[in-house]
């Protein structure tokens, strides 16, 4: 008899490799969460990853019931850490936004000091007054 002319094999197979990849993905959050964890000391984060190697199911299945909303804490303190951290990036790099007076005293200055002639100065000028909250 034919492997695939088996409905019922095909199904078998589509549910453990289904139920195989949900594990893995358990066992890499798991994995990423002892590391992630600054309370737990290195030898238990060690004796969790021995067990994690020796009775895979079991131990994840614990982990899950026993740190799971630990879990969640320390994700989701993570992910405020990176949102503040990209919020901050997004800050410096953008600069702040300076009122049209600003943008004109700035190209003033460069008038003077003779780094820009008085068309390019008078194209500032009419960009800041255009637009009062963009920069130029």
């Amino acid at each position: 008899m034919n492997f695939w002319n088996n409905f019922g094999d095909v199904i078998w197979w589509f549910l453990w490799i289904f139920a195989f990849t949900a594990y893995l993905f358990a066992l890499f959050a798991i994995i990423g969460d002892l590391f992630r964890d600054q309370k737990l000391n290195g030898w238990w984060k060690a004796v969790w990853i021995l067990f994690l190697i020796f009775v895979p199911f079991l131990t994840a299945l614990v982990y899950l019931i026993a740190r799971g909303g630990g879990m969640a804490e320390r994700s989701q303190r993570e992910a405020k850490q990176y949102q503040a951290a990209t919020d901050e990036y997004i800050r410096q790099t953008a600069g702040t936004a300076a009122s049209p007076a600003d943008e004109i005293a700035k190209a003033k200055a460069l008038l003077d000091a003779g780094t820009i002639s008085q068309g390019e100065y008078d194209l500032l000028k009419s960009k800041a007054l255009a637009h009062p909250t963009q920069n130029v």
